[in-house]
């Protein structure tokens, strides 16, 4: 088998709540730029990476998958994932240029891209290729407690999420300008889903160190899961003092790009809950070597979904680290499998490959974005 040629792509799917915000950023599309790579054997691979939907950044992905990468795979066995891998990654004026960023992401989409594809030629879905047994992983849900949401509308979602939809964990967003509002927030969610459900709440990157103090030791109180992101991203001095001072877990990785600020964090005991993201990371590859650090830590990994759960959601059956992934579905109407939730777990997925090819609907949107 061989590579013959990719074919980049952009996929902007709208948002399930029509705006929605955190702290840091407000959105109506989420991103989805990616390729699919073709073989002399007919089998296609699909891989992608996840942004704001901005339209002008995410053709500088695509331009690097088209201009920068391919000409490295045309020819090449896609079979040899891992080797392949390290060629794009390691080659001499790609990597003096970008070794996170924008040339990351594009090999995250390349790197999920060729697992698709071996996975679909052996017939296996991703999570088996892996060396996983079936496990029903549970779903956090965060589309209900947008920060834009007003507390009544957060407290509702919340409500039934948790009562009618069988979720057993949810996510909340703080980090207003108000510290006051934030713990009003996070008080009313857990008043309404009662002692039993875990709560999690994200800051994305909003506080300085005193804030992040004060604020998580108000919060201590409502039994939260973790805080995610609660300082600046790549703060490892910052977050490991805030790990030290406060009885909050704190949760973080959906801002590295990189192996090394991993084994940082973790080695300066400034993270408890692991968050890497596939797409984010250079996918697959570099997600699993992130994974295998995490574990030898004795740290879960809760993975971001930049994929929306697609790819994540067979990684986290394969791999023990993992068995609480967030659900989020923005991308589920455009995907050929789309991952789904039953009773607050997700159903394990049985077609070969990861999970990511687009349906015939987000292949029709992709070609008028071309």
């Amino acid at each position: 088998m061989k590579i013959t040629r990719l074919v980049p792509f952009i996929l902007h799917a709208p948002v399930t709540r029509g705006a929605v915000a955190d702290s840091t950023h407000a959105l109506t599309h989420w991103g989805a730029p990616g390729v699919a790579i073709h073989t002399d054997t007919g089998h296609v691979g699909y891989g992608y990476t996840g942004t704001h939907a901005h339209l002008a950044t995410d053709r500088l992905i695509t331009d690097c998958i088209a201009e920068a990468y391919a000409p490295l795979l045309i020819g090449e066995d896609p079979m040899e994932v891992r080797g392949l891998w390290e060629k794009l990654y390691r080659h001499a004026e790609i990597f003096w240029v970008g070794r996170s960023g924008i040339t990351h992401l594009a090999l995250s989409a390349v790197d999920v891209a060729l697992w698709d594809l071996k996975a679909k030629a052996l017939g296996l879905p991703l999570w088996k290729l892996l060396g996983g047994s079936p496990k029903r992983v549970e779903a956090y849900n965060t589309d209900g407690g947008w920060l834009n949401f007003s507390l009544d509308q957060v407290v509702a979602d919340c409500q039934k999420l948790t009562q009618e939809s069988g979720y057993r964990a949810v996510k909340v967003k703080v980090g207003g300008p108000d510290a006051g509002e934030d713990v009003r927030r996070v008080a009313a969610v857990r008043r309404a889903i009662g002692p039993d459900v875990r709560l999690m709440a994200d800051a994305n990157g909003r506080w300085s160190l005193p804030e992040a103090i004060q604020t998580c030791r108000r919060l201590a109180e409502f039994d939260l899961t973790w805080i995610e992101e609660p300082l600046a991203f790549d703060d490892v001095v910052g977050h490991r003092r805030l790990a030290a001072s406060v009885p909050v877990p704190v949760a973080l990785g959906e801002q590295l790009y990189m192996t090394e600020q991993f084994r940082d964090f973790i080695a300066h005991e400034a993270v408890h809950y692991v968050q890497a993201d596939a797409v984010r990371l250079a996918g697959v590859t570099q997600w699993w070597t992130v994974a295998e650090l995490a574990h030898a830590n004795r740290l879960p990994v809760m993975p971001h979904v930049g994929d929306m759960a697609q790819l994540h959601l067979q990684l986290c059956i394969a791999h023990p680290a993992c068995d609480l992934l967030e659900y989020i579905p923005w991308l589920s109407p455009w995907m050929k499998h789309p991952v789904r939730v039953e009773a607050g777990r997700f159903a394990v997925p049985q077609e070969p490959g990861a999970g990511t090819e687009p349906s015939v609907r987000a292949l029709n949107e992709i070609n008028r974005l071309a």
